[in-house]
């Protein structure tokens, strides 16, 4: 059996009042339904960070290095388009 802790929030008067509404509709607890939003919220965040770490293992060190010259100007950058119009 999962282990389960109970906690106190404290929220806006607006934010308890929706919330009651939404578990009503919902058929749950508030207890269970805060409960399971923020289950979803830490899977959610636990496989966008498993995500980056595959993605950045695939990359590779070094994979987005830059050439070491200085960037060009705006105004180098723009020179072309703005011949066009003068």
């Amino acid at each position: 059996m999962v282990s389960m802790k109970n906690v106190t929030i404290t929220m806006e008067d607006a934010v308890a009042d929706w919330v009651r509404i939404e578990a009503a509709k919902r058929n749950s607890s508030v207890s269970r339904m805060l409960g399971e939003m923020v289950a979803e919220k830490m899977r959610h965040n636990d496989a966008y960070e498993r995500a980056m770490h595959e993605w950045q293992a695939d990359t590779g060190v070094g994979a987005f290095t830059s050439d070491p010259q200085a960037h060009p100007t705006r105004e180098e950058t723009y020179a072309e388009r703005l011949d066009r119009f003068r």
